[in-house]
């Protein structure tokens, strides 16, 4: 994942899981770097992730709405609505030891999914 460019121009979006019981603010690219992984987790969901510094992103509303799943080498905390049960968003640590927001850029309002060109990302063999 280091090997994704930081998109040039940043614009605010807001996001939100199924219910808006969480809801969050990023600021991230008009059309930022995406990964579709499949590792056993991303496989299953199906999110679509965009990687932010902690300091771009900031949640609105539901810190004691979320619950924490970790797995594998407990490095990505996946915050899952405990109410519809959607991961809008998760932390964790970039591979450079920064704090990093992964974004399911799905949950985002407003942004335009169709203009995506996901990168691949083998998380199963990582």
């Amino acid at each position: 994942m280091s090997d994704l460019k930081a998109p040039a121009e940043k614009k605010t979006y807001n996001g939100s899981c199924h219910c808006g019981a969480v809801r969050y603010s990023v600021v991230t690219g008009h059309n930022p770097p995406v990964i579709s992984c499949n590792c056993s987790i991303c496989s299953k969901k199906g999110s679509l992730l965009s990687f932010v510094p902690a300091d771009d992103f900031k949640l609105m509303g539901g810190k004691d709405h979320v619950t924490d799943y970790q797995f594998n080498t407990m490095n990505i905390h996946h915050l899952f609505c405990k109410t519809c049960g959607v991961e809008s968003f998760a932390t964790g640590t970039a591979p450079n030891g920064e704090k990093m927001v992964a974004i399911n850029v799905r949950c985002l309002d407003g942004f335009y999914l169709e203009a995506l060109e996901p990168m691949q990302y083998d998380g199963k063999s990582a």
